[in-house]
């Protein structure tokens, strides 16, 4: 990147500044496409075929990122959307639900995002297959959610993993453990894209080999990517084929992300011209969700603002909870025939995020990635329900992991749900330090799970363990310092309290 600029920069002190820009476009991509020929040469049959339509995806992401001149958004043309354009749930709570919800779900297909690692919280594999509650793991969760819908509605909603090459092989094998299960499960897989060169823009990978050092060359280029990835599987037109009209995306790892059928009857039942073809589900912002990505009305659309995509000058502007007031969950609801429509007129203009990286040994690359939810402003009648902040639980962290393995929640069939006997509806502020980090020593950690049912803040920093039966109240704060250890005796409880040094306990 840093030649292209020098090179421009050469170009616009000779004048003829547009041309020289056009010539160093050119040339970088028709050495690219050269690379990517090199690349597909150095191997044969299926995997090449793969590879070829991966590249395809690619080659239109990298011609874009050439031709990117300034940000995507001017600052001075946003609007706030609509009023009519973000409902709110209650309102699609008030419609109540049709005498045959069996008729909607037989149109619905699950996705879940399945593509991520548990490396953020010291696991190896999938991040889907780490235990999150009772031994089940997220992916456990998610088929008990389904299998309860199918048996209750009589129904046949099956459930489609978006897998990476990181993930695809070991969520293949544990997916045998399912064969009994009334969930018809599919997979297809994330495409497989170059990282570059932050300096030559060129790939780093000399080989398509994901063995060695050459593995480090590649990465799934975000959830974005699923329009196409899903497209080129040919599960899409499986799926349409049988019947099914939408799909409901989230993250795997959002344990809140559960079939609303309230959501669904709203889209089905919409009047033929007035189609909607994409939901989005946002909920209100607390301070902790500043960083999240925003709806906005920009040129006539609906269209999510993603903090990357803000000017320096107006990042505080983006995260201020009074002019912003929700965020994107990451739950969506999309029309199956429109993505195929889309992706036939090659019509998915999606932002792209340059994500920057540096590779084990020290060289600096480049990723060029997309988001799901930017496609919003490429869909006919698109619409945001603002939901309850139930349908955003994200476990992401250890400290996330404690609220949900905790009695703030109770399980039922797969899905959670705040205890009635909590008195506040929001979760607790829980920030677990670096000693917790990793789940298996979080585990050792904690002999049992506390009470968490009337705490509001929790911090915990250094060598803490904490013994069965430990109840924690309102706002609790327990650092060891450095060379200090702290044993939470089982029984205790602790409330408004503060514990520091060797075990010194004093009331906040």
């Amino acid at each position: 990147m840093a030649l292209y600029v020098e090179g421009l920069n050469k170009g616009a002190a000779n004048g003829g500044m547009a041309q020289f820009q056009e010539m160093m476009r050119q040339q970088l991509e028709s050495s690219m496409n050269a690379e990517l020929e090199k690349l597909l040469d150095s191997t044969e049959g299926s995997d090449r075929e793969v590879s070829r339509k991966d590249f395809e995806g690619f080659r239109n992401l990298f011609q874009r990122f050439l031709q990117v001149k300034g940000p995507s958004i001017e600052w001075i043309k946003i609007q706030r959307p609509p009023e009519d354009s973000i409902q709110p749930y209650e309102r699609i709570l008030g419609r109540g639900l049709p005498n045959s919800v069996a008729d909607c779900l037989n149109k619905l297909v699950v996705v879940k995002l399945n593509g991520g690692l548990g490396t953020s919280m010291g696991c190896k594999g999938p991040k889907s297959l780490i235990s999150v509650r009772n031994e089940n793991t997220f992916l456990d969760l998610t088929v008990q959610q389904i299998e309860h819908l199918n048996k209750t509605y009589n129904t046949n909603v099956p459930l489609v993993l978006m897998n990476s090459f990181n993930t695809d092989e070991d969520t293949k094998k544990i997916l045998q453990k399912y064969t009994h299960h009334r969930v018809k499960i599919h997979t297809f897989n994330q495409s497989r894209y170059p990282r570059i060169n932050k300096e030559s823009l060129l790939p780093v990978s000399t080989s398509l080999s994901m063995t060695g050092q050459s593995a480090e060359g590649w990465y799934p280029p975000g959830h974005g990517d699923i329009y196409a990835s899903f497209y080129n599987s040919g599960l899409m037109d499986q799926l349409i084929a049988q019947g099914k009209e939408y799909i409901f995306v989230s993250n795997i790892d959002n344990l809140g992300a559960t079939v609303d059928l309230h959501i669904l009857h709203h889209l089905v039942s919409q009047p033929n011209g007035k189609r909607c073809e994409f939901i989005m589900e946002v909920t209100d912002k607390t301070r902790a969700d500043v960083k999240g990505g925003t709806l906005i009305q920009y040129e006539g659309k609906l269209r999510l603002l993603e903090i990357a995509q803000v000017p320096k000058a107006h990042v505080d502007e983006f995260k201020s909870v009074s002019k912003f007031k929700i965020f994107n969950t990451n739950n969506l609801w999309i029309s199956l025939p429109a993505i195929k429509r889309l992706q036939e007129q090659k019509a998915m203009d999606l932002e792209i995020i340059v994500n920057p990286k540096t590779l084990d040994g020290g060289q600096n690359v480049v990723q060029l990635e997309t988001a799901v939810g930017a496609a919003i402003k490429c869909f006919d009648n698109a619409l945001g329900i603002n939901v309850p902040r139930s349908r955003f639980l994200p476990v992401k962290t250890t400290s996330d992991l404690l609220l949900v393995m905790s009695n703030l929640y109770s399980l039922d069939a797969g899905s959670l749900t705040m205890s009635p006997r909590r008195e506040f509806p929001t979760t607790p502020h829980v920030k677990l330090g670096s000693s917790f980090t990793n789940v298996q020593e979080y585990v050792n950690r904690f002999e049992s799970i506390p009470d968490m049912l009337e705490l509001d803040h929790l911090t915990v920093s250094g060598d803490v363990t904490l013994g069965k039966n430990v109840s924690l109240k309102g706002t609790v704060i327990i650092i060891a310092n450095h060379g200090d250890r702290i044993d939470i005796p089982a029984g205790s409880m602790l409330e408004n309290k503060i514990v520091s040094g060797n075990l010194r306990i004093m009331d906040h």
